[in-house]
């Protein structure tokens, strides 16, 4: 780690590890957010929109193992495990072994079976490591598996996704290959139809349109996740400036503090060799100075990198919110332009109506449906029985569109609600992650200058013991 130095210090105990050590994944929360187990209505501030939980789950992801190795097959296959009272489960501790593919498998199902709920991203599989071949290293294994457990902590928090039979099976399937044929043949829910809401919709509306009637309690949601992801950018930013003035990460020092230190440290040893009568106090002091370059390389990788990378995965989890606002704004988008579709098929049946009266000129449907008759004269569908039949075919479109609005209505209304819910649950989540890492910052800030001290008022009583004859 040292480099050609490593020799002159032998004293040197602090050292990052070289393989990344496993926390302790086990079961340690009981309280919080989605590990609630009290179920009443009657508890302080319960409404309409707040979720419910009817007990808890609480995950882990651990010993990622290397599969089929030395095959050009080869996977990391990860350990799951749950403790849960949730009563979809058929035991309290259910335990598998998946593989990546299987989260994203996850992952997937539950956006399409569960698209009003804020299912978590999982980690970005298309990383340098794969195309370097590094996917194996256990720096690598041990950083997807703290992803994985995150995404699974995340889905443990939800009361609809930590009931769903898709998670279930996850965690106690024994033939999990066979279970994910049987989702895709049979999606639970109805199937989806393609019907006149579908192919209106999809011809009205673009990316340029807007809702015409905005609900001030989404925009207000709005507003919170554009501040949040601002901030989150932020730090981000900030602590990623800092990591690089601290350690840049290269296994060699260089153009950084610690890479500072160290060559201090060197310095300040070739100096000891020179003034034989304080060789031992100033070899003391490099060795100090070297600690604390190793010191601050530790701090880097056990405490800036996992916060940054957690920061990272809350921005990430706060762009699955904000695409769940924007598919409620769509299913209202729906809504608005089925009524306006249904209104201007409703003017053109009332139009007709008019000029087979004879009241053609009552309508008070101004320059177009004079210029459309005309058109009509000229191509010679203006006698009675085309607007007729005409009529009759925009009857039984207006009565399918009716149908269509009050379904995209329904729609709108059910899926507003369940955002207001979804909303609720993403706040609770962000609470307990922000509060998890902020505090783990924290601590390991505190472990930092508590070591730092340590080592500074060892070397100051050598160093004030040093006497110069002038």
């Amino acid at each position: 780690m040292l480099g050609e130095d490593d020799d002159v210090f032998d004293s040197v105990t602090w050292e990052s590890p070289s393989a990344p050590t496993t926390y302790d994944a086990g079961p340690s929360i009981s309280s919080g957010p989605g590990f609630r187990q009290s179920t009443e209505d009657s508890e302080p501030g319960h409404g309409p929109h707040d979720p419910k939980w009817e007990g808890y789950l609480i995950t882990t992801v651990k010993d990622p193992v290397k599969e089929l190795a030395d095959t050009k097959d080869a996977y990391v296959s990860y350990l799951v495990s749950a403790k849960t009272n949730l009563p979809i489960f058929s035991t309290p501790n259910p335990t598998a072994r998946r593989r990546f593919q299987d989260f994203v498998f996850l992952r997937t199902h539950l956006s399409k079976d569960f698209p009003a709920c804020v299912v978590p991203p999982l980690p970005d599989k298309h990383r340098l490591e794969y195309v370097t071949g590094d996917r194996f290293s256990p720096e690598f294994m041990e950083r997807r598996r703290g992803d994985l457990q995150r995404f699974l902590q995340r889905l443990s928090r939800h009361p609809t996704l930590q009931r769903s039979t898709l998670l279930r099976a996850f965690f106690e399937s024994t033939e999990w290959h066979v279970t994910m044929h049987q989702h895709i043949a049979h999606p639970p829910g109805p199937e989806h139809s393609t019907g006149v809401i579908d192919s209106i919709s999809d011809t009205l509306l673009n990316a340029f349109s807007r809702v015409r009637k905005p609900d001030e309690r989404f925009l207000s949601m709005r507003e919170g996740v554009d501040k949040f992801e601002e901030g989150i950018l932020l730090s981000e930013r900030l602590w990623n400036r800092i990591r690089n003035r601290t350690n840049d990460g290269a296994l060699e020092p260089g153009e950084d503090l610690t890479g500072d230190y160290h060559d201090m440290a060197v310095a300040v040893q070739g100096l000891g060799f020179l003034e034989s009568g304080i060789t031992d106090p100033l070899n003391h002091f490099s060795n100090t100075l070297l600690e604390f370059s190793a010191l601050l390389r530790h701090t880097t990788q056990t405490t800036t990198d996992p916060y940054l990378v957690h920061l990272h995965s809350l921005l990430q989890y706060s762009h699955a919110n904000r695409a769940v606002l924007k598919l409620r704004d769509q299913k209202q988008m729906d809504f608005e332009e089925l009524s306006d579709y249904l209104s201007g098929v409703t003017s053109e049946r009332d139009r007709l109506a008019a000029v087979i009266s004879g009241h053609a000129g009552s309508t008070g449907l101004g320059l177009g449906a004079y210029l459309k008759d005309r058109v009509d004269a000229i191509r010679g569908a203006d006698d009675d029985r085309s607007r007729v039949e005409r009529m009759r075919k925009l009857d039984a479109k207006i009565k399918e569109l009716q149908d269509a609005v009050q379904t995209a209505h329904e729609t709108s209304d059910a899926f507003s609600d369940e955002t207001l819910r979804e909303q609720t649950v993403f706040q609770y989540s962000k609470e307990a992650e922000m509060k998890e890492v902020l505090g783990n910052l924290a601590d390991g800030q505190i472990e930092f200058y508590k070591a730092a001290m340590e080592e500074w008022d060892r070397i100051i009583p050598i160093i004030q013991r040093i006497r110069v004859d002038v």
